[in-house]
C-alpha cells in the first residue's frame, strides 16, 4: 500500500495522537493546490479547495495520510455502513507493538487486547481521536510476513467460498493461485 487517506476536521488532533502515541512520524505536509478540489483538475481529492494533506510513516514502507475537512462541512460516517471503512490494521514488529500498547496505556486510551486473532497474529484494537477504529498486529518474526502467514490452502478457502457460490468455474478461478498444502 502506498498510502491510506483518512479525514479529520482538526489536523492537530490526529498529528498529536499518531506521532506521540502511535510513534508514526510526520514525513510530508502540503496544502492541496487550487483547482484539485472542485476544479477540473480534481483527481479524486475531497471536493474542497486548499485542504491540508499530511502524510505519516506507517511502517512497512507505507504512508498514512489525513485530509483536513472544513469543520461541519460533512457528517460523521458510520464505520459499519456499506461503502465505508470499518477499521485500519497496521502490521508491526513485536517491539513496536509493545511500544504502542504501552503508549496507549500511558495515554489512558481504552483498547481491546492483546488477543490472538488467528494465524499466530496478536492484535490490539482502539479508536483514534476522530473515532476511527485502528488495529495494531504483530507476529513473532522480526520482519512480519502477513500475506504468507494468512494465505490459506485451496481446501481452506473453498470451505468458506462454497457458502457464497456453488459455481465450479468461479470457485476454481478464486483459488487457482493458492497452494494445495502448507
Amino acid at each position: 500500500m502506498h498510502h491510506l487517506a483518512l479525514n479529520t476536521d482538526d489536523m492537530k488532533m490526529p498529528l498529536a495522537f499518531y506521532t506521540r502515541v502511535l510513534a508514526m512520524p510526520l514525513v510530508h505536509a502540503l496544502k492541496v493546490p487550487p483547482g484539485l478540489g472542485t476544479g477540473p483538475g480534481n483527481r479524486g481529492n475531497p471536493p474542497f479547495e486548499n485542504l491540508r494533506h499530511y502524510f505519516l510513516d506507517a511502517g512497512g514502507d507505507s504512508l498514512l495520510a489525513f485530509f483536513e475537512m472544513p469543520k461541519g462541512a460533512t457528517p460523521k460516517a458510520d464505520r459499519n455502513a456499506v461503502g465505508t471503512m470499518q477499521h485500519v490494521s497496521f502490521t508491526v514488529t513485536e517491539n513496536k507493538f509493545n511500544e504502542v500498547f504501552k503508549n496507549l496505556k500511558n495515554a489512558n486510551i481504552s483498547c481491546l487486547g492483546p488477543i490472538n486473532v488467528g494465524c499466530d497474529t496478536w492484535s490490539i484494537y482502539f479508536y483514534d481521536p476522530n473515532g476511527i477504529r485502528l488495529e495494531f498486529s504483530h507476529q513473532k518474526e522480526a520482519e512480519p510476513r502477513v500475506v504468507k502467514r494468512w494465505t490459506q490452502t485451496k481446501a481452506e478457502a473453498l470451505a468458506e467460498l462454497r457458502t457464497l457460490s456453488q459455481d465450479p468455474a468461479w470457485l476454481e478461478t478464486m483459488v487457482a493461485h493458492l497452494p494445495d498444502s502448507r
